[in-house]
């Protein structure tokens, strides 16, 4: 694409290379541009904002590696994590936190099982050595996720359990059903055995005999964690409108999950919700 915008001024100019510039990252990098609302981006601060992605995007192509502790400057004041004590150590992880985040790298974390201390062993032992895209443009931060290099089974087989089948089930609109349910030998209280498929199946008759149901209560939820086996557990509050009137159930629920060997993922085998007639 070429663009030529010699023949124009001042607002028509913008406006007519902010045009092109979106229409050259639609067609070029499959960029999306919805509606805005009611929020009228001003059309300089937007111009910058197409020039920094593409020259983001061309930084990315060319596949240019840096390690993390030469792209923020080599710094040699960070202490040890195991010399730094605990009264000390908030205060060290802001300083480290904060510092990252003026060279344009932060660091995420998704489980609550996660200190500051570990937060911060991990950048200083670990991320310092590790390479990243060499790509720089204001604004753009560069993230690590803690979960991904040291994953926490109990956190995520909770979620998982959690946010991906039981809520699922106990609401009348979920957003999502888990992937993470595969075999052939699977069960659904009395019913065994079972295809995901056929699992899927069942809840859905399940939930369109309610008009609604809404999941008011989870509490004295559990894991116990073992080398290729894992059981999520818990209890449920759950109010039912049957277009008539609403009635509660209450009861106790588990899932089960078993370790695949070849990719380390967990899997769900089995689902157990009391009171619940599928």
């Amino acid at each position: 694409m070429e663009n030529d915008f010699s023949h124009l001024h001042g607002q028509e100019k913008i406006d007519a290379e902010n045009d092109y510039l979106k229409m050259k990252l639609m067609l070029e990098r499959g960029a999306q541009f919805g509606p805005q609302g009611n929020y009228v981006a001003n059309p300089a601060e937007e111009n910058r904002f197409l020039k920094d992605i593409i020259d983001f995007e061309k930084q990315v192509e060319q596949q240019k590696m840096i390690r993390v502790y030469d792209r923020i400057g080599r710094p040699t004041h960070f202490r040890p994590a195991n010399k730094i004590p605990d009264y000390e150590m908030e205060t060290a992880w802001m300083e480290l936190a904060n510092y990252l985040f003026i060279h344009g790298i932060s660091i995420g974390v998704c489980s609550p099982n996660v200190t500051i201390r570990d937060l911060y062993r991990f950048a200083v032992d670990e991320m310092f050595y590790m390479e990243m895209e060499d790509a720089r443009v204001p604004g753009v931060i560069y993230g690590f996720v803690y979960d991904q290099f040291h994953p926490d089974p109990v956190y995520e087989n909770m979620r998982l359990a959690l946010e991906e089948c039981i809520i699922y089930i106990l609401s009348k609109e979920a957003t999502e059903w888990t992937e993470q349910i595969s075999g052939k030998n699977l069960r659904l209280n009395e019913h065994y055995p079972l295809t995901a498929t056929e699992i899927k199946k069942l809840i859905d008759r399940f939930k369109s005999v309610y008009e609604d149901l809404q999941l008011s209560e989870i509490t004295e939820v559990a894991c116990e964690l073992g080398e290729k086996d894992s059981q999520v557990t818990g209890r449920y509050v759950v109010s039912m409108f049957t277009g008539v009137e609403w009635h509660k159930l209450t009861g106790n629920w588990k899932v089960d999950m078993h370790r695949d060997k070849a990719s380390g993922f967990w899997f769900i085998t089995g689902i157990h919700i009391e009171n619940i007639r599928f």
